[in-house]
């Protein structure tokens, strides 16, 4: 989403200042994904709130796990007055559809565009349109189909944290090795990305028969019980050099691009027009928070680390 907005931002300085921003956003996630279970929690052990001790304790006072990712919306529906409590459904239904229709338009966008219009490249506007629409719904019933996949997981955030694990790395290896190493062509990054994702489409797969069915496991010691509980940071550490190394190794093997395709997208083709336009569009606020944003990332990871 980041990438979207900033591509399409009208000029440097908006684009910049907007992933600022979006950084300082992305730090909120994690505490808005755990405080409410940990309100839940206090408000059930406490015994404040009779209807979530009875939906997230046992008989004994234990936390039922089953229950636990139930916790914000039985606050939301035993805590909240009626007023507040539609305003926040609400709220986040806006939210909900705001974040599909981003990716069900980009999902739809790239299939339509890069696929589709490339393989036939006659078709008319109309039949692009329609073939976009095609696309959108396809995207909207395979998230369907997935719903069960994600109800089997350990739990929403952590079932997140996996899926962007499997399929961040190959994108963030074009992305960074592409704007500061000139000599990567476009064969290398298409090879990057197709191995990366490869990679983390199979480990999706091998996860998912486990996520369905809680019975179900791996014979243990056989190449899929070790995939399967390979934690998924290392797995994304795998992913992200297997995909630097195809990159780098497809790309010197192929023609070295040219420079007026590339020049002024990495910062070995920069010209000096491009540097003075780049200097003019920053000041010192920008770099002041862009500290800040690494500050206090660093500062977050050192206390939850311990």
């Amino acid at each position: 989403y980041i990438v979207q907005r900033t591509l399409i931002a009208p000029n440097e300085t908006q684009a910049r200042r907007g992933s600022i921003a979006a950084a300082f956003f992305k730090l909120t996630p994690v505490f808005i994904f755990i405080i409410p279970g940990i309100i839940c929690y206090a408000l059930a052990i406490s015994g404040k709130s009779p209807a979530l001790q009875q939906a997230i304790l046992d008989a004994n006072g234990n936390v039922i796990r089953d229950n636990a990712q139930q916790a914000f919306p039985l606050m939301v529906a035993n805590v909240l007055p009626i007023g507040v409590r539609g305003i926040v459904v609400a709220g986040l239904l806006a939210a909900l559809m705001s974040s599909l229709a981003g990716a069900f338009n980009a999902s739809a966008t790239l299939f339509t565009i890069d696929f589709y219009a490339r393989l036939r490249p006659q078709t008319s506007q109309e039949r692009l349109v329609w073939v976009g629409r095609v696309a959108t719904a396809v995207m909207v019933l395979i998230g369907i189909l997935w719903i069960p996949v994600i109800k089997g997981g350990k739990g929403l955030y952590d079932y997140l944290q996996g899926v962007q694990a499997y399929l961040a790395p190959p994108i963030f290896v074009v992305f960074f090795f592409g704007v500061f190493w000139k000599r990567l062509n476009a064969k290398g990054c298409m090879a990057a990305l197709m191995v990366g994702f490869a990679m983390g489409l199979f480990r999706l797969l091998v996860d998912t028969p486990v996520k369905l069915s809680q019975g179900f496991h791996y014979a243990e010691g056989s190449f899929l019980w070790v995939m399967n509980n390979v934690f998924f940071q290392y797995y994304s550490l795998l992913i992200f050099i297997i995909s630097s190394i195809v990159m780098i190794a497809v790309s010197y093997a192929t023609e070295t691009p040219s420079f007026e395709r590339i020049s002024g997208l990495t910062y070995g083709t920069v010209t000096e027009d491009h540097k003075k336009e780049s200097r003019a569009s920053w000041d010192a606020r920008d770099v002041v928070l862009s500290v800040l944003v690494l500050v206090l990332i660093m500062a977050a990871y050192l206390y939850f680390v311990g």
